[in-house]
């Protein structure tokens, strides 16, 4: 099914390659520079390790470490000299890349963004996570909804981050959306393993997608994080996972036809189409209601759970972050990056 890991690669085959980068330690912008050099590096490798690759992805913290710095000297910016050298590197070794950035944000707390850039370095998918680790991480929640776009050889890529694939929601607005391949980035530490695993497997099967999934890896002296780069296939059978290897590069080809058929012709085990249409034997297209309570309130500003009163953690105290004070404001509507960095900056 991987053809060797993506040596053998099929026409309509997609290589991937996910880079269990050793976890750095970044505290001043001289680190920051030296680490985006270390990455862009890391694209080179890439392309020497395999001429057939066509997505070199790269985990979540692999620029600022898990120090959860804030520190507005080592955050990044999209039109910034770290995401230019990335672009560079992808147009130089004619390679796709995903790169995780810490963003700067002007009105509250950074983004934990990630991008995806085709092989001409341009951009070509921005996404702001939207489930940060709490109470663990400090970053604003995310306000760019779940972006898809066309990827390498006819592919429609999706990226989410980290704890971001603990939702199930998450993977099927991916695929919702169209997206054949969702890629997963993360800084998980190894308690986190068997969580990994069985999400990134079901994800992929509840909705007929293939997930590809990397942390970073090794030891920056106080956390280690644990590898683990992880092809699923759409039937949620992995075709290739790794190890704590640090600096490993996991590859293997995906087929995004066979999924795209897979999703036509799948009657049982369809979930992603049944979802929206219950019980067609019975009533003809299926119900297309809505039964989901939660759904519903959550759209009417009306969720709560029975017990909520009762939840210990509602903020980041207990992590040593102060109680926040500003309430959620939405960011304006839309769709390019571009226009949304021109208004971050207008703002700022």
């Amino acid at each position: 099914m991987s053809g060797l890991g993506g040596l053998n690669k099929a026409p309509d085959g997609v290589v991937l390659g996910l880079v269990q980068l050793q976890l750095p330690n970044v505290v001043t912008p001289e680190d920051l520079s030296a680490q985006t050099q270390r990455i862009v590096e890391m694209v080179g490798k890439a392309r020497r390790n395999l001429p057939t690759m066509d997505l070199v992805v790269f985990p979540e913290y692999a620029l600022h470490g898990l120090s959860m710095d804030t520190n507005p000297e080592i955050m990044c910016r999209l039109d910034g000299p770290e995401v230019q050298a990335f672009s560079a590197a992808c147009r130089e070794h004619k390679i796709w890349g995903c790169f995780s950035i810490m963003e700067f944000n002007p009105h509250g707390n950074p983004y934990n963004s990630g991008i995806i850039l085709d092989d001409k370095g341009e951009l070509k998918l921005y996404y702001r996570k939207l489930h940060p680790w709490v109470p663990v991480e400090p970053w604003e929640p995310g306000n760019l909804g779940i972006p898809v776009c066309e990827g390498p050889n006819g592919s429609t890529l999706a990226l989410i981050i980290c704890h971001d694939g603990m939702f199930p929601e998450m993977a099927r607005e991916c695929a919702y959306k169209g997206a054949d391949i969702m890629l997963r980035t993360a800084g998980y530490t190894a308690p986190i393993r068997h969580s990994w695993q069985i999400t990134n497997q079901s994800n992929a099967f509840c909705n007929l997608i293939y997930t590809a999934s990397v942390c970073m890896c090794g030891s920056d002296g106080s956390f280690d994080s644990m590898g683990e780069g992880m092809i699923v296939n759409y039937d949620g059978v992995p075709i290739v996972t790794g190890n704590g290897r640090p600096n490993e590069i996991i590859t293997g080809e995906v087929r995004p036809k066979l999924l795209q058929e897979a999703r036509r012709y799948w009657s049982v085990e369809n979930n992603i189409y049944q979802f929206g249409h219950r019980g067609y034997v019975a009533v003809k297209g299926g119900a297309q209601d809505c039964p989901y309570t939660y759904m519903q309130d959550l759209v009417n500003g009306a969720y709560r759970l029975p017990w909520e009163e009762e939840v210990i953690h509602t903020d980041g105290t207990s992590c040593g972050f102060p109680a926040p004070t500003r309430t959620y404001e939405a960011a304006p509507q839309v769709s390019e990056p571009e226009k949304l960095l021109a208004i971050d900056h207008a703002q700022s």
